[in-house]
């Protein structure tokens, strides 16, 4: 008995690699595209293809789209003197799904870690030191993992102090571990709202 010619093999695996597909969801998803061609595959393939040759990460605050300066960065609405500084990407469009911040973001591109060799100059934290003083920003929102997070928020404050801009962070509503990509538009909302000073 044969499975899977070599193609659709290759095809299963690199879909299994994807997070929160294992080998046998990788196998139904390679199904259902397959028997869907025209309705599913095509067009997928089509974006697959222009998104792997124009997205790029936002020269000002590192959030993924497909021009130099991202959307929320480009827009006049955004400037409202907030930054709210996430750990990555999926974070940022957790905020943004929520519908409950006004302002911009920095992304950081991870989390302080001895253990994995993360320093600060690994982040994007001098960049964000020099938005705050190019940007009239009044108050940085720290929107960090609950436990990873907060090495990076006091480094990130203490960095700041002196710069005269208030560094808030969301209230604990948000569960210990919680990452806010994983979190309901409610939880996020509730967070945000009830943010205290550091």
């Amino acid at each position: 008995m044969t499975g899977p010619d070599k193609d659709i093999e290759n095809l299963i695996a690199l879909m299994a690699r994807l997070p929160g597909l294992g080998p046998r969801s990788a196998r139904r998803a390679v199904l259902h595209l397959i028997k869907k061609r025209g309705a599913l595959m095509d067009p997928l393939s089509d974006v697959l293809h222009r998104v792997a040759t124009t997205a790029r990460e936002c020269v000002s605050c590192g959030n993924i789209g497909t021009r130099e300066v991202c959307a929320i960065c480009a827009s006049p609405k955004r400037e409202n003197g907030q930054i709210c500084v996430v750990e990555d990407v999926a974070d940022l469009w957790a905020m943004e799904r929520a519908s409950v911040f006004s302002g911009r973001y920095h992304v950081l591109g991870g989390a302080l870690s001895a253990l994995d060799n993360i320093t600060p100059e690994d982040l994007r934290i001098p960049l964000l030191r020099r938005r705050v003083a190019d940007e009239n920003i009044t108050e940085v929102i720290l929107a960090l993992n609950a436990t990873d997070g907060q090495t990076t928020a006091h480094y990130i404050s203490d960095q700041l102090e002196g710069a005269g801009v208030m560094v808030t962070s969301l209230a604990q509503g948000v569960p210990i571990g919680g990452e806010l990509d994983y979190l309901d538009d409610g939880t996020i909302s509730a967070a945000l709202k009830a943010r205290k000073r550091l």
